[in-house]
């Protein structure tokens, strides 16, 4: 059980990665104490859509992650409150011509042959599962896999779930990692004093370079701003997550200027919700009128029907993005007791199950449920930078 200031680990970040991470790790016996300058949910998880997709990963380490983390949050759907509001509604993902339908045919079978399971559908038989998109369209592929969860809610429930070996320390800014001998971690320094562990996880999502950066160590992590489209409340008229088949392309883009694909999915509440924009500005939450202007374009012409409907708020979040697209996760061997858990762009809700139950193998040393080698956090770098605190 958690006592005084000394839990089992540190997890520094309240979103929905770090919840995940401090879910897992009491599920495991460990105690944790989560600190955070803000509230939960307050960074990253508080602007997000809350996509939980495998349907824009290519083959690879960051799908493999996705599909774990497709289990286990069907797993957490049972064992957590219905607030989180998870539904597995599944993703469509549309073409408009011939040529990106045979893309989207070849994208798809390459996905299957991972554990996807990518059904095509016919340009004719589109509307059959979505009634209101436009006509013409040369045909998409249907994603039974994709869902979606209210991520704020979802961070709440998953700290909560934790019970008496969870500790929350909110408003207090982490200022300083200490170290003990050979360098290792034994805990954080915030304004409100000393909190001492054996392991400290970065958890801090778009603020995970500068976690890093005071622990010693360089993680390139930079923030890419993206705006997301608030529509008044609706019938269900948009039954799953919709989307053009050149959103895969813009995820997967290192452009720094501006990018736009319209992803569409209806609410429980009733609002339709319509991203995505992706540019890196640094932290300028500067409204983008352009950004707006085209995601509303492009969602009209997916969904003529939202061209006489009212968007009646916006809002702006920040992915925190590592320049090969793959998030760190576990140990630093530069530092170490220090663990990370941040960088995964877009995909920190989506990915946030699979990741916490690493971390929590990794300070227990259980058995992994994948291998973590792709995501390691020195792979940038070659050594440890300075500004150390001790």
């Amino acid at each position: 059980m958690l006592t005084g200031n000394s839990p089992d680990l540190i997890v520094v970040g309240a979103g929905v990665v770090g919840a995940a991470c401090a879910y897992y790790a009491a599920r495991a016996g460990l105690s944790v104490t989560v600190i955070d300058r803000g509230p939960v949910a307050g960074g990253t998880t508080g602007a997000g859509e809350g996509n939980l997709l495998v349907s824009d990963k290519e083959p690879g380490p960051e799908l493999e992650l996705a599909l774990l983390s497709t289990e286990l949050w069907r797993e957490l759907a049972d064992e957590l409150p219905p607030g989180i509001e998870y539904e597995a509604k599944g993703g469509l993902v549309v073409a408009s011509d011939e040529r990106g339908a045979a893309a989207l045919r070849g994208f798809a079978g390459r996905q299957a042959r991972a554990g996807v399971i990518a059904e095509e559908v016919s340009g004719d038989r589109l509307t059959d599962l979505e009634p209101h998109l436009s006509p013409g369209l040369a045909g998409g592929v249907h994603y039974p896999q994709d869902a979606q969860v209210q991520p704020a809610l979802a961070a709440a429930h998953l700290l909560r779930a934790g019970g008496e070996r969870v500790r929350l320390r909110l408003g207090e800014e982490v200022t300083g990692i200490l170290t003990g001998a050979g360098g290792r971690v034994r805990g954080v320094r915030t304004a409100a004093g000393e909190v001492h562990a054996a392991h400290v996880v970065n958890a801090a999502g778009t603020w995970g370079g500068e976690v890093a950066r005071i622990a010693g160590v360089t993680l390139p992590v930079r923030p890419r701003r993206g705006f997301v489209l608030v529509t008044e409340p609706l019938p269900r008229v948009v039954r799953r997550k919709v989307y053009a088949a050149d959103y895969v392309a813009d995820v997967a883009s290192g452009s720094a200027a501006l990018q736009t694909s319209a992803v569409i999915e209806g609410t429980p509440a009733g609002p339709v919700l319509i991203g995505a924009s992706r540019e890196r500005v640094g932290f300028d939450r500067s409204l983008s009128v352009e950004a707006l202007r085209r995601l509303a374009g492009q969602a009209v012409r997916l969904f003529p029907l939202l061209a006489t409907v009212r968007a009646i708020r916006t809002y702006a979040g920040f992915r925190p993005y590592l320049p090969d697209h793959l998030p760190a996760i576990g140990p630093d061997p530069r530092r170490p007791g220090l663990l990370h858990a941040c960088g995964h762009e877009g995909a920190g809700i989506g990915l946030a199950p699979a990741t916490g139950r690493i971390v929590a193998e990794v300070v227990r040393g259980g058995e992994l449920p994948l291998d973590i080698g792709p995501f390691r956090p020195d792979r940038f770098v070659s050594g440890a930078g300075g500004g150390l605190s001790c």
